[in-house]
């Protein structure tokens, strides 16, 4: 089971991180961020399959594509932003991590302009 072979990989960067952050503190970070690249480059084949199925399932109702790229983006910044403020957070700065969450969600909210505007134009049709 890959989820096994993740949790090991996360384990033993753990005790590397541990042991160099009492010897050579500026190497743990690297191995923070190193071994959250390796298990992004892990799952990110099953991504591609989430993303496979989910325009599939689009095509299928004849979904916009407009609406379809923007929730892969939000969900994207979302990841991506957890991940920076995760590896801020590691290096033991809050407030830095604090002020990637915030551009995330800033972010977000701008990807989603496009989609609100267009709820408002169907609610404005609707309404006589």
């Amino acid at each position: 089971m890959e989820i096994i072979q993740i949790v090991g990989i996360g384990i033993i960067a753990t005790i590397l991180a541990v042991i160099l952050k009492q010897q050579k503190p500026e190497f743990a970070i690297q191995v923070s961020i190193v071994t959250g690249l390796i298990i992004f480059i892990f799952v990110v084949g099953k991504l591609s399959y989430v993303i496979e199925v989910l325009s599939n399932l689009a095509s299928r109702i004849d979904m916009d594509l407009l609406y379809f790229s923007t929730i892969l983006k939000v969900i994207g910044v979302a990841y991506i932003a957890e991940f920076g403020a995760q590896i801020a957070r590691d290096s033991g700065e809050g407030a830095i991590a604090s002020k990637i969450e915030l551009a995330g969600k800033i972010l977000i909210m701008v990807l989603a302009v496009p989609v609100l505007t267009s709820l408002l134009d169907l609610i404005i049709k609707i309404i006589p």
